[in-house]
């Protein structure tokens, strides 16, 4: 494994009675039953998919019923006449978005999805001109990512091939190296229009330096924009203070908002106020004040709402709202800190399996816990997609990626440190009953 010795905090111990004491002393821990948990053989689950889709908090019901019931009894004056009006619904999101992310509340806001959020941002950050045409991204970024991007530069005349640089991982190695993208954007130089890279890496798990990187993209005269789908809810952001010029992030993984849920986007306040900026639009990024008054010209929302096209998707965003108002009273401080206590601490169990077994598991996420967020990845070599499969049905939902790598995401909002001593159980069972 790739564990070092002394990360591992010599007081954890591999046993039920320790892990209960841990989530005795959690002041998170209550929070648990605050969410939905599936059941597999009558028994809630041990729940490691946070980082694909979020389980859904209780009080998602009474915030979707709420709209329901408005549309029900009001109809179209549910829009200025609601207890949440409509037409600014979204507003109500900006300001606990923004403590999540290191922003201004001006800066963020709601609307669409991630990839077709990424598409209208770029079109106001990859503008290409001579030779500034190149995007730098990431070797292997998730597929979506890889696709929008070789769309966006064909879409302007440009071979994929020539315009996006991949940053690579060196042979043998599961990470990527900072001094290599560091080094990667200095030889692109005035070449390089855009510098796009997940800020969490979906594979193994790797945080990024996202204010070193976006310094040297600065540097060389280009934008750079960041995709946070992994990284929202998971690690302490400060776009705002790292002068991301944009990002947008999905907020049905660790924010809990629910299946294929609304997207959040952050765009840099020295961006607002720009009439000319190449921008699409649309008349809900239009002046709130003026917008009813059908005006032919368009006058943009003096904050990130002025890209903003259409009005907002009500019963897409009440969910997103809810889960936000848990966000809000935790605080991402309080996240964080748990989350790096019960990686540490899965890390160790993982650690104390592998003595006990004849399989070899190999942790590919990174051990600095500043180079990581919530998840592990975890090479299962020796094992294939049926320990997979044995820990599903016995109730430890994870995620498996070829060829056999099994992620684990321990949210700190509803995991608990028994669960992680009760996976290791189970996991030692399925390789033992081989």
């Amino acid at each position: 494994m790739n564990i070092l010795d002394e990360i591992i905090p010599m007081q954890f111990k591999n046993t039920e009675a320790f892990a209960k004491e841990l989530d005795a002393a959690d002041a998170l821990n209550r929070y648990r039953d605050e969410f939905l948990f599936p059941k597999v053989n009558d028994k809630q689950v041990i729940y490691f998919t946070g980082n694909s889709l979020g389980l859904q908090p209780k009080n998602t019901q009474i915030y979707v019923d709420e709209v329901m019931k408005d549309w029900a009894e009001m109809a179209v004056e549910g829009h200025f006449y609601a207890e949440k009006p409509w037409w600014d619904y979204h507003e109500r999101l900006a300001e606990p978005l923004s403590k999540i992310v290191g922003a201004k509340p001006s800066e963020v806001s709601v609307m669409s999805t991630l990839t077709v959020n990424l598409h209208l941002l770029m079109v106001s950050f990859y503008r290409p001109k001579g030779n500034r045409y190149k995007i730098i991204c990431e070797e292997k970024a998730f597929p979506s990512d890889q696709y929008m991007l070789q769309s966006q530069v064909r879409f302007h005349g440009y071979d994929p091939k020539d315009a996006i640089i991949e940053i690579k991982k060196r042979p043998g190695e599961h990470n990527f190296r900072k001094e290599d993208i560091l080094d990667t954007i200095a030889q692109v130089g005035e070449e390089c229009a855009l510098v796009l890279i997940g800020g969490v890496n979906y594979y193994t798990g790797q945080v990024f330096d996202m204010k070193t990187i976006t310094k040297a993209g600065h540097d060389v005269g280009a934008f750079v924009g960041w995709d946070l789908a992994h990284a929202a809810g998971n690690i302490k952001l400060e776009l705002h203070d790292w002068d991301v010029d944009f990002a947008a992030w999905c907020s049905y993984k660790y924010m809990n908002s629910g299946p294929g849920n609304v997207s959040g986007y952050f765009v840099h306040e020295r961006f607002h106020n720009q009439k000319d900026i190449p921008r699409f639009e649309g008349w809900w990024g239009t002046k709130k004040e003026t917008r009813f008054l059908m005006k032919p010209e368009f006058e943009p929302m003096a904050n990130a709402e002025a890209w903003q096209l259409s009005n907002a998707p009500i019963l897409s965003i009440a969910p997103y709202l809810a889960s936000l108002q848990l966000f809000d009273e935790v605080g991402m401080d309080a996240i964080v800190a748990k989350r790096k206590k019960i990686v540490a601490y899965l890390e160790f169990i993982l650690s104390e399996i592998d003595k006990e077994v004849d399989s070899t598991f190999e942790v590919i996420t990174p051990s600095n816990e500043d180079e990581r967020g919530t998840q592990l990845s975890v090479f299962l070599h020796g094992e294939g997609r049926e320990l997979f499969e044995y820990l599903m049905k016995n109730g430890v939902i994870t995620d498996w990626r070829e060829p056999n790598v099994i992620r684990l995401a321990p949210a700190s909002l509803y995991c608990s440190y028994e669960d992680m001593y009760h996976f290791g159980q189970i996991l030692k069972k399925g390789i033992l009953s081989k």
